[in-house]
């Protein structure tokens, strides 16, 4: 990816018990964005939520599991992200992959300096 100009951001929308070959989808995802040679990702956790079942999700302190919902972001050149969807694809059994452009103000990695 070019260090600022026009990319895309790849949002998939799981749950946190969703799992692809005995993981957690959103870790099998991110693993395979880096196999597949993309910028980087991103996993968040939301608090509260609901999908297409109308199920809704939410933390409460007596629960330990409650299938919370997890948002995995990737950005990258529309081609990189493009010849990823594929993959996205066989992985959701359950879930939601949207796509916008954005721009790359700064993208830079390296060591960072000490404070």
């Amino acid at each position: 990816m070019e260090d600022a100009g026009p990319a895309t951001l790849l949002r998939i929308y799981v749950g946190d018990r969703d799992q692809w070959q005995h993981k957690s989808l959103a870790t099998a995802l991110v693993e395979a964005a880096l196999k597949h040679g993309l910028a980087g990702a991103t996993v968040l956790r939301g608090v509260e939520g609901f999908g297409a079942n109308r199920h809704l999700h939410t933390l409460h302190l007596v629960e330990l599991v409650s299938d919370l919902p997890m948002v995995v972001e990737i950005v990258d050149d529309e081609e990189k992200i493009q010849a990823f969807l594929p993959v996205v694809e066989q992985m959701i059994t359950n879930g939601l992959v949207t796509l916008e452009r954005v721009t790359v103000h700064l993208y830079r990695g390296g060591v960072k300096p000490d404070r």
